[in-house]
This record gives C-alpha cells, structure tokens and sequence, in this order.
C-alpha cells in the first residue's frame, strides 16, 4: 500500500510509527476466557495471566515468541560472525604494500634498492610488529605509501568507533586537524571524569563547557556526567568483551596495532586512561564475559564491539521478556532497545501485552485475597459465566423443548407488557393504558359506549373535562387492560460436583467447573429467584462459593463421598421448604467413603455395604423432600453404572451419560426441565 497524496498536500497511508491508533482496543473478554480455563483447570490468577501472556492472542505474538526471536537473532550473530576482521584487513593492506614495493624496487640497479630490498625481507613475521617497523620506513611506491596510511587511519577509526558509535564514518578522511580535536576531546573527557571521581562541586558546569566544545561526539545528548558515563562505559565494556573473546595472539597483535592509530600513540594512551577511569566509575558493567563466534564474517573492532553491545542488549531483553525478578511488569521492556533488535512489529506486539496486562488489572478483574493472593473478581466471573452460559445455550439450540407457560395469579410478576382483560382476569389493571384506550376511543370514533353482555351498565368515573372538549370520557370494558404477569416457581438448586483426583487424572476438571459456572450465571440472571447450592464433594463433601470451586485446585485424596454430599444436599433443601427440590450429581466413581456420626469420613474400596446403605438412605430422604436426583454419570465403569440407576429408579430421577463437550448442556437442560416439570 503507497501513500495517497491530496490537493490539500495530506497523504493517506499505512501507519509506521508504533501501533495503529485505530486499531481495536485489546480483546479483555476473549483474554479473560483464557485466563479463566487457566484458573479452573488449577492454574492460579497470577499464573494464567502470566500464560496468557507468554502464550500471546490470535494477533498478538506473545513473550515465548518474542524470546524465541531474540534468542534465534542471538545465536546468528554468533554463528555468521568472528572478530578478527582488522587483524584481516591491516594484513591484507600490508601484504599490497610490500607486493607494490617490491615491483617498484625490482627494476633499479643501485645499492639502495638492494638494501631496502633487505629491510622488507628482514621485517618479523607479525603483523603487528612488521607494521611497527614500518612506521619510519620511506616508501617509494605510491601504492605502498598509501596502503601504509590507509592501515594507520583504518586502526584509528576502529579503535574510536569501538569506544564512540559512529565515529568510524564520521572519520572517514580525517586529517591532522581531525586527529588533534580528537586528542584534544579525549583529553579533556578524561579531566572531566577526573574531576567526577574527585567530586568537586563545579561538575555540572565543567559538563555544559565540555558539551559546548565537544558536543559534536556525543549525539546522545547525556544531560548530565552521570548518563555521559553510563553511555561511555557501556561501550567500553563492550569493546573489553569483545578482546575477551579473542586469543591472546589477536589481543597482543591488536594492543600492539593501536600503537599506530592515526599515527599518533598518544591516541591509544587517552583511550587507555579512559577506559581505566569509566571501568573505576561503572564496576557493575560487565568488564570480564566473553563469547564465542565461530562464522566466517569478519568483524572490524567498531562492528565487534557493536555485536557484543548487541548480544548484551538481546540479554536484557530477554531477561525482561521473562518476567522472573519480583514485581516484573510489561512496562518494564525496553521498547526502542526491542525495535531496534527485532523490528518495529515486535515493539507493536509488546505494547499490545503491556496494553492487555493494564487493561486487565485497570477494569477490576482481578482482587486481591485476605491472604494477599491474586484471585477473580466477581466481575470477572460474571464475564466467564456469560461465556460458558452462551456456549451451553449454542449447544442447545435446534433440540426440542417446551416453552414457559404464562399463568395468571396473585403470584405472578408483572413482565412488561399488558393485554385486553379477559372473564377471570385477576390481574391489575395498567391504569395508564386503560385510560389512554378510552380517550383515543372517545376522540377518534365517536361512538357511545356500549353496555357490555349481561346487562351491566358501563363503567362511567365522574365526568371531566380536558382537551376532548365538553364530551365526557367515559370508560368501557373494552377499554381495560391488565398488566401481563408470569408465574415463575421457585426451585432450591443443589449441584454436586465431585471433586476426587480422578476427575483430576481423567481431564473431568474444567468441563466440571464449567458447567458450575454455566448453571450459576443461568440461575443468578434468569432465575433469580431460585437458591442454588454448590456443594463439592472427595473424601468430605462441602458447601462452597462460586469464587471457591473456580480456584480449587486438584489434590490427591482417596474417597468419593456421595454420602455427605447428598446430606448437605438435603440440607440445602429443608431451608427452603417453599421451593421446588431439584438435585443434580456430576460423578464418575462410585461410593468409596461415608460420613460417620463422628464426623469422622471413612474410606475402603470396593465401598463397603454400609458406604451404599448410607448413601441410599440419603437419597430416600430426598425423594421424601419430593426431590429427584439426576445423576451425570463421567465413566463406563460397569459398578458406577449399575449404582447410579439405583439411584435414579429409587429417587424417580434419571441417569444422564453425557461426553465432557456436553456435560455443560447436559446438567442446565435437565434444570430447566425439571423446573418447567
């Protein structure tokens, strides 16, 4: 896509700089469904939005893969690259020189020639040394001379763009004059820090003298000694990572190379004294890592101190891609550090977690516990509920089913509407309505009213007078409405969930926590009326809150104790002796424990006669209630089957085998039918 250009001189075109201003805001509902299959398989609050965050959305990429990038980016700097990139070019450089100064020397026949003929066959084997003994050396051919001081420029522009990024280009035909303003800038740079480490009071102003002379060098821009320091010693340390990681051959030919430096010794010497102050000013750099570089792409010392800045920065950032030291936050990613790394889609997909992330803890959909942990909020819930709800609901659609019956009484709750009263009616007039008929009738048809079948007079309220004129408005039976009422039962609701580590083991847990969730967001908006009870039962069965089944988390415990749950159960329904019984039981063992008068819970398998005598007595006592018990049998297993139809011919309820995708549907279209029953 190219940019448009308008006759008003404004362009349309795709946006570059950052993430785009129009783009839809971060998805909270579908994070916070992640977030929340994370929490009711197990997973903590603070853990499943770490996951989220690791794992990334459809079109965000997440931090395992931002880290993978970093890590891969890494790896081919080291494998594509090695370090001895000048050691390389100064040897290639030196060898032209003395191929061209012997085919200049070749053809003249005097003593000289013969004798400097001698001095290039005498120079040592090393480079470094060879280019030492050369510094005096009277070059006749014009190529060698160049060559020569092409190796002493080439030694100064690397050893300052190793220390200064971006000296090397900027250095690329320095003269004399240049290299005396770099002299002189080194100079006074190491004064300055002198002077820092000394703590005299002037150094902010010897700073801005500094920065109005020298500022040239430094297109940081530092405000202050401090940050000068900060962006001087981590390239310096740099550059002594990256001597690390050479053989101390490469180092001595190098330390002894930078003697030559622009041909002016005093170069190397400055940089020595500057690197000994910043390493006393910043210890905490890393001075003493190294790396290994094993490709075939030589790297001059500038681009090898800049491979080891970079791999150094890759570090950071993946340390805070992590997000392992305590209180990491997303905020916390250096943006323009990733950018430069990984490329402006990466500091896109960042910003986009770090928007996600503030976004979720900005709109409350997270609390903190009394014991200070992480946990989700009741706004959270309400958003998982409304999403499991709708699920269920879109599994039910197509089947078959009775719609609610309207019933008039006393009972019913007005729904809104009204209707034309009927013989019988007992329901309240819509006053408003009713009088709105008549006037309209009156206004509009001119007719008298009648008298109703069965010789009643009409209804005639004392005469006023408004904008129909001196006609009074008289109001007849047909005229009246009635407020619409519903009958609505009112059901007390037990679900028990068992909670044994097999529903762990076999993948039962969160469509289990789910079909919770589902059944108490049908009921909390739907049925409002209706008193549901979530009761869990393992070894022990218990009541427990919403918040509290979502964050269980699987343990291993021996026992299934169907027993205590359908006590707490009948319980649950003896307080609310108004209300239609309805039980539904999620299992997929069969009794292994009972509850002794103790309190005492009591395991053995196979069960015990008296855990199966206990547990059906209870279910006896709830179908006295008038209370059936559906059972949602997870499972094949030949005893549990034979038990649970036990359950259901002694209770008159029913036996349901749904899969784990229909156990949601299973449980919340048994509720509505039973409570429509």
């Amino acid at each position: 896509m190219t940019a448009v250009p308008l006759p008003d001189g404004y362009s349309y075109g795709p946006w570059h700089d950052g993430p785009d201003p129009l783009a839809p805001p971060a998805d909270l509902r579908d994070a916070l469904d992640e977030i929340g299959r994370e929490v009711m398989a197990g997973a903590s609050p603070r853990s499943a939005l770490e996951e989220l965050l690791r794992r990334g959305t459809e079109r965000t990429s997440g931090l395992d893969e931002l880290t993978r990038r970093l890590w891969q980016r890494r790896s081919r700097i080291q494998r594509r690259n090695n370090l001895d990139g000048t050691l390389r070019e100064v040897q290639r450089l030196l060898s032209e020189a003395l191929d061209a100064e012997r085919r200049e020397l070749f053809p003249d026949p005097d003593d000289e020639a013969r004798f400097r003929e001698a001095q290039l066959d005498a120079l040592p084997p090393g480079t470094a040394a060879a280019v030492n003994e050369l510094a005096e050396y009277d070059w006749r051919s014009e190529q060698g001379r160049e060559n020569y001081q092409k190796i002493r420029d080439l030694l100064g522009q690397e050893l300052m763009e190793s220390r200064f990024q971006g000296m090397k280009q900027a250095l690329q035909n320095a003269g004399p004059e240049d290299v005396e303003r770099i002299n002189e800038m080194l100079g006074d740079l190491n004064d300055l820090l002198a002077a820092h480490a000394q703590g005299v009071e002037d150094i902010q102003e010897r700073f801005d003298d500094f920065m109005a002379k020298h500022g040239e060098f430094f297109p940081e821009n530092p405000r202050n000694v401090e940050e000068l320091i900060d962006a001087l010693a981590a390239r310096s340390a740099a550059a002594q990572r990256m001597l690390n990681s050479m053989s101390a051959e490469q180092r001595a030919e190098l330390a002894e190379l930078t003697q030559q430096a622009f041909g002016d010794p005093r170069l190397a010497q400055q940089l020595a004294n500057l690197d000994a102050q910043l390493r006393a000013a910043r210890p905490g750099e890393d001075w003493t890592s190294s790396e290994r570089f094993r490709g075939k792409n030589p790297l001059g010392m500038g681009e090898g101190a800049q491979a080891m800045a970079d791999l150094a920065e890759l570090d950071a950032l993946a340390e805070q891609l992590g997000q392992s030291y305590p209180g990491a936050r997303l905020e916390d990613i250096d943006l323009e550090a990733l950018e430069r790394q990984l490329g402006k889609d990466a500091g896109v997909d960042a910003r986009r977690l770090s928007e996600l992330e503030r976004e979720l803890r900005r709109q409350g959909l997270f609390e903190r516990a009394a014991d200070g942990s992480l946990r989700l909020s009741p706004k959270a819930l309400r958003r998982l509920g409304e999403t499991a709800l709708s699920d269920i609901v879109n599994a039910l659609r197509g089947k078959a089913g009775d719609r609610e019956t309207e019933s008039a009484g006393a009972a019913g709750e007005p729904t809104g509407a009204s209707r034309p009263w009927r013989f019988g009616d007992m329901q309240p007039w819509d006053v408003p309505r009713t009088i709105r008929n008549a006037v309209l009738r009156t206004m509009f048809s001119g007719a008298e009213p009648r008298t109703p079948a069965g010789g009643q007079a009409p209804l005639d309220p004392p005469k006023r007078r408004g904008s129909v004129g001196e006609r009074s408005v008289r109001l007849d039976v047909e005229d009246v409405e009635v407020v619409e009422t519903e009958h609505r039962s009112r059901a007390a609701v037990a679900l028990l969930v068992d909670t044994s580590w097999s529903m762990v083991q076999e993948g039962r847990w969160l469509p289990m926590k789910r079909t919770a969730l589902a059944l108490h967001q049908l009921i909390s908006t739907r049925f409002r009326n209706d008193a549901l009870q979530l009761i869990t039962f393992g070894r022990y069965a218990m009541p427990v809150a919403l918040p509290e089944l979502i964050g269980l988390e699987g343990a291993w415990e021996q026992g299934t104790n169907a027993h205590h749950g359908l006590l707490l159960a009948g319980q649950h329904l003896r307080r609310h002796p108004d209300a239609q019984p309805v039980v539904l039981m999620v299992t997929d063992g069969e009794p292994t424990a009972h509850l002794e008068p103790d309190g005492e819970a009591v395991f053995d398998y196979p069960p015990q006669p008296q855990t199966l005598h206990k547990t059906l007595s209870e279910v006896d006592r709830l179908a006295k209630l008038g209370a059936s018990v559906t059972v949602f049998r997870l499972g094949d297993d030949p005893r549990l089957t034979a038990f649970v139809d036990l359950i259901a011919r002694r209770s008159g309820g029913r036996v349901v085998a749904p899969d784990l995708d229909g156990l949601g549907a299973a449980v919340v279209g048994d509720y509505l039918r039973t409570r429509r029953r």
